[in-house]
């Protein structure tokens, strides 16, 4: 609505009693102004309803005179602002200023305004509550018969919903432009009808073309890696055929030689009688992820500081070797290398000149073999070398001697001219082994043999290191036949409670009753199990007879926690957290009746898996304790996590008179944990004493009792007297036994 009809109808409605000679007599509220629109008697039909119409409008409408002063305000201000009209006529339209508007912006408004013309513009205004919102205003003069401004009429519409829609939009476009700008992804297209490609910039920075449209098919995939365009192309046959979608990934020649991978998409575009007219696709820039995936590849198989095989891709080949048909006409030889006194090296040198020298020994034995054999680094100083097409033995001593020959030449590192030697073990396929791992296993045991005998030399798998592995053979057998027979026992050695006497818990500790070598200890076994795969059901037998021995116990009136030593690969197997609830499930135990120890290395290996292993058997009711603590690496971090009830101190620290600071720092650090501590390997009562005095929970150990089969146990209970639990601190109270033998 233009001014002059504006000034009509206002003119017509309220002359009498606003205005006079061009200045504000009277201000009318909300209801005069009212009452003056409906007023037949005042105005005619038209300015009733020009007056009604300006009233019902939806935008706010607002009248000012030529200083700003508000004259009349409509419904629709009075919903946009919150004030009503009696709050805001009478008083400056600068009332709703925000603050937030420029300067300039109002100079530039009242400069249009005054000089007589419309001013549109958007401002950020204030509400009565506080609130801010963006409006659009249009401000048009108002002039009296005298062609003076007398007044302004603005109209406000409020568009905050519109600007943040906007805000929104310009927001992912820009997160899309990076987006796409980062992921290098580009747009195309190609007509089939003219057999030609229109793409965008950043496809042809991909394709490193000149930026020309369009493109021939047949210049683009002349640019195509020639082993990649036939499945290129059937690719995006494929989706032409079946009007659908078709994916690709693929390398480009650019100009310089290079190649760029590439990865792309494309669907069919039916035209108006459903015939596939073009393919619209994008295309992205895949290079560093072919990288970096190249080089997972490489790591996984190459060791990081030689870049030689490594063990894993190491018995790749070995096994690969050991299984081919040539292998019934010639032998296949490893000759297992450690470096002798390496460790020297890296004590006196410092590790980054070890680095060096292992890096010069690699490049060293490559060349000594030859193309295709095999050099790899499995572990610290130690190489394997894989001899391929071997007729003779004599071959492999002739190389062997090779190796050493190259190693002993002087290396320089820091200025200091260094001599190095080795020791190696020799294996052959098939005379000392039937795979790859055997092979590897019976040469280290030959380099361990060239160690005894001075270094610097090397040894056959002969027939005495034969002898030794059918003695491990035949006791892996034995101990299949333990498992089937049950010939293994438990002992229990009590776990005492050093303040109070009492035995608060037993460790159950194995021993295999031999039919005929009598009681063997777990120390002539146990690393022959867990190398041969029997430590799982060995583990599995612990744990249920554990839950029985402790049912029994219970069933006479006693509950007392037995603890069990869970191997490594018992904890890792998948069923394992479901054993142990069926063994307690079973025997009707509640779970806290076992007590698991793990050493450390067993729980901060893959220590987040841990974490979540451990959690679920706490929360079952399960004991949880880190056995040989110190003896291993915990991280502070997550020792803060695992939920452990228990340490248990090596016996190393509690005999090591020098050791004592060390016992302090643990038990400390346990109590800052508030996780008990117990002493294990305590033999005197000096050392009790020690414990006693460090405020240390539990000690079990020889000045206790040693481990006893359970009825020796239960009578060493029975007749408990803790005389030994003397302290230099003061006596202890007398214990009065309370386990019911």
């Amino acid at each position: 609505m233009e001014g002059s009809t504006l000034l009509l109808i206002f003119s017509k409605i309220s002359f009498h009693f606003v205005f006079c000679k061009g200045q504000v007599q009277q201000m009318p509220n909300r209801q005069d102004v009212d009452s003056i629109c409906f007023d037949s008697s005042r105005a005619g039909s038209l300015v009733e309803l020009q007056a009604a119409a300006l009233e019902a409008t939806a935008n706010a409408v607002v009248i000012t005179d030529q200083t700003g002063t508000v004259f009349w305000v409509n419904s629709a201000f009075e919903q946009l602002t919150g004030y009503t009209a009696a709050e805001m006529v009478g008083q400056s339209s600068r009332k709703l200023k925000s603050g937030r508007n420029s300067r300039a912006l109002y100079e530039e408004m009242w400069r249009t305004i005054l000089g007589g013309r419309i001013w549109r513009g958007e401002l950020i205004n204030r509400r009565k509550d506080g609130s801010l919102y963006d409006e659009e205003m249009t401000i048009t003069p108002v002039r009296d018969t005298r062609g003076e401004i007398t007044h302004f009429i603005a109209i406000k519409l409020d568009v905050s919903e519109r600007k943040q829609a906007e805000a929104k939009h310009l927001l992912l476009t820009e997160r899309l432009s990076l987006a796409t700008a980062v992921a290098k992804v580009g747009v195309w297209e190609l007509d089939l009808a003219s057999s030609t490609y229109t793409w965008d910039a950043t496809t042809f920075e991909i394709y490193g073309f000149p930026p020309v449209v369009p493109m021939p098919y047949e210049k683009w995939s002349a640019a195509v890696y020639p082993q990649d365009l036939p499945a290129v192309e059937a690719t995006l046959r494929k989706a032409i055929d079946e009007k659908g979608q078709g994916a690709a990934e693929f390398r480009i020649i650019l100009a310089d030689g290079t190649l760029r991978h590439v990865s792309a998409v494309g669907r069919a575009v039916l035209d108006e009688n459903s015939n596939v007219s073009r393919v619209l696709g994008v295309a992205q820039d895949i290079t560093e992820r072919k990288q970096a995936e190249e080089r997972t590849v490489h790591l996984a198989h190459y060791d990081a500081l030689t870049d030689l095989p490594n063990r894993a891709l190491l018995l790749d080949r070995l096994n690969q070797l050991t299984k081919a048909p040539q292998r019934r006409k010639s032998k296949v030889g490893v000759v297992f290398i450690d470096l002798d006194r390496f460790k020297e090296v890296n004590d006196s040198l410092g590790h980054d000149a070890g680095d060096l020298l292992l890096q010069t020994i690699a490049k060293r034995l490559s060349k000594a073999v030859r193309d295709e054999d095999t050099v790899a680094r499995i572990g610290g100083d130690e190489f394997v070398v894989v001899l391929k097409a071997l007729h003779e033995v004599r071959d492999v001593a002739v190389i062997a001697q090779k190796l050493l020959s190259c190693l002993v030449e002087p290396v320089t590192l820091n200025g200091y001219e260094l001599t190095i030697t080795a020791s190696m073990g020799i294996s052959l396929y098939p005379d000392d082994a039937t795979n790859g791992q055997e092979m590897i296993r019976n040469a280290d045991a030959a380099m361990y043999q060239a160690k005894s005998a001075g270094r610097n030399g090397y040894q056959f798998y002969t027939s005495d290191l034969n002898r030794r592995a059918l003695e491990m053979l035949s006791m892996e057998n034995a101990l299949r036949r333990a498992i089937e027979r049950q010939e293994f026992v438990l002992h229990y050695q009590p776990q005492v409670d050093i303040s109070s006497g009492c035995v608060v818990g037993a460790e159950a500790l194995i021993r295999w009753n031999h039919p005929d070598l009598g009681l063997v200890m777990p120390g002539k076994f146990i690393s022959i199990a867990e190398e041969r795969g029997l430590i799982v059901p060995i583990g599995s037998w612990v744990i249920e007879e554990a839950a029985r021995q402790a049912a029994v116990w219970q069933n006479v009136g006693t509950s007392i926690p037995i603890a069990v030593n869970v191997s490594a690969v018992q904890f890792r197997q998948k069923d394992f957290v479901e054993q142990l609830a069926n063994s307690v499930r079973k025997h009707r135990i509640t779970p806290n009746h076992l007590e698991l120890e793990l050493t450390e290395s067993v729980i901060m290996r893959d220590a987040e898996t841990t974490v979540d292993i451990l959690e679920r058997l706490h929360d079952m009711g399960f004991r949880l304790s880190i056995d040989d603590f110190g003896t291993g690496y915990s991280s502070l971090s997550y020792l803060r996590r695992f939920p452990i009830d228990k340490i248990k101190i090596d016996q190393s620290f509690v005999t090591d008179e020098s050791a004592g600071s060390i016992v302090t720092a643990v038990i400390g650090l346990a109590r800052s944990l508030k996780l008990k501590v117990i002493a294990e390997g305590v033999e005197t009562e000096e050392q009790l004493g020690i414990l006693r005095e460090q405020l240390c929970d539990e000690a079990q150990g020889f000045l206790f009792s040693p481990a006893l089969g359970s009825e020796g146990f239960e009578k060493l209970v029975r007749e408990w007297k803790p005389k030994y639990l003397g302290s230099p601190v003061g006596p202890l109270m007398v214990y009065k036994p309370t386990f019911p033998f």
